[in-house]
């Protein structure tokens, strides 16, 4: 009888959500320890959300940990139901989720509109994927084609980025279970065991309709409930217009205490160029929620008002009022609005558009189409969730729901 050798632990992580998770690759150790992935430490996984729901102050690192852990047992799983997938491939599919949110600034979603614009994260973090290949000496290369869905073993990049990814999966329960809303808990692991491929395609059994049909209605209500909460979002579009502002008056030369690594970024207003971007890069790399939390600390004492009042509304949780509307007002309904603030709070009409604003959120659970969610039947026949599911009516989760918001100070009341 053959002894397997021992395969040593690198580290081991005490996950909240999943137990011990272990580490046994050198080079997957290698990037966790690598201080652009370290940086995930200090960037919260759900931006402001914490102002809503307290216990909210996970980092992207935990969940890129929690993502990588059910890489691996998606993995395991599809070997186990005799899909070949060879060492290197479960290494490359291993270290292409776990880099996947590589490229997130400070407070996540909440900057990429403001000190990143014209670009995404997913952009960003490509990027940084691929000078990090140039450290490793390649090492990262499958990893890159597996993200970027370029490998032809598509059911791969499906684990890393579709619409039943190892990303989901993990954020929705990880998000559930640090804000308490428990409308937010899906059987991962039932999901995971379901697991099977069809056609080159990532695929689930059919009897595991069901813990899908779960994970999509989670999906919506969490959308609602938590990610796009109006409080939440009216706390993150302060955040960005605090930015916005800060950026305007440093391009008119006033002086603003930050990190010198955010006042570069609030000084380049030209998109990120990913052929020119290694000093870009540099500074973006530095940032974290830390920067941004001190600058607007700064910023309440700052000579312009606007900015000033902005900071601590944020910071002291005195955040703008947010009403649904069945409609966005009409122009003239906004303009008369902001007289209002103006007015009442002794701004200038054009300062008004910081602090009184609208926008449309929309929310769709399920788009079928290239990233469908595939159900295989004993057969051998396969059909798309949405005509599959029969505990209810799939076209609401396909349609898109919007709704209407608009945000204006507590100081002025609007009917």
């Amino acid at each position: 009888m053959s002894i397997q050798p021992k395969i040593k632990t690198l580290k081991t992580f005490n996950d909240p959500v999943y137990g011990f998770i272990t580490v046994d690759n050198p080079l997957i150790f290698k990037l966790i320890e690598h201080p652009h992935f370290q940086r995930l430490r200090r960037i919260t996984q759900l931006g402001l959300t914490n102002l809503v729901y307290g216990g909210a102050n996970h980092s992207r690192f935990q969940h890129a940990i929690g993502a990588m852990n059910l890489m691996r047992s998606a993995i395991s799983t599809l070997r186990s139901k005799g899909i070949e997938i060879s060492d290197e491939e479960e290494i490359g599919a291993n270290a292409a989720i776990l880099l996947h949110d590589i490229g997130h600034g400070p407070y996540s979603h909440a900057l990429e509109n403001t000190i990143v614009q014209g670009v995404n994260h997913e952009s960003i973090g490509l990027q940084i994927m691929r000078n990090l290949n140039k450290e490793f000496d390649g090492a990262l290369s499958l990893a890159i084609e597996i993200y970027t869905g370029k490998y032809p073993v598509q059911f791969l990049h499906q684990l890393v980025s579709s619409q039943l990814d190892t990303d989901r999966l993990d954020y929705l329960k990880r998000d559930s279970f640090f804000t308490g809303v428990s409308e937010g808990v899906i059987g991962s692991e039932r999901i995971i065991k379901m697991l099977t491929v069809h056609n080159g395609n990532l695929a689930v059994e059919a009897k595991g309709i069901y813990s899908l049909e779960k994970f999509l209605i989670a999906r919506r209500l969490m959308y609602w409930q938590v990610y796009l909460h109006k409080t939440v979002v009216s706390a993150e579009y302060l955040l960005m217009n605090i930015l916005l502002r800060a950026k305007e008056l440093i391009a008119n030369g006033e002086e603003l205490d930050a990190s010198d690594s955010l006042r570069f970024l609030l000084k380049n207003e030209e998109a990120f160029d990913v052929s020119d971007s290694d000093v870009w890069l540099k500074h973006f790399l530095k940032l974290d929620d830390f920067d941004v939390l001190y600058s607007m600390k700064q910023w309440i004492d700052s000579e312009d008002k606007l900015i000033s009042d902005m900071c601590k509304r944020l910071i002291n949780r005195q955040l703008l009022k947010v009403k649904i509307l069945d409609r966005p007002l009409a122009d003239d309904q906004l303009n008369d609005l902001r007289e209002k603030a103006a007015k009442k709070l002794n701004y200038g009409i054009n300062d008004m558009s910081y602090l009184v604003f609208q926008n449309s959120l929309s929310n769709r659970a399920y788009s079928s189409g290239d990233e469908s969610i595939n159900i295989l039947y004993k057969d051998g026949s396969s059909k798309d969730i949405s005509e599959a599911a029969s505990i209810f009516r799939f076209s609401s989760l396909e349609a898109s729901e919007s709704k209407h918001f608009v945000y204006f100070p507590e100081e002025i009341s609007f009917q």
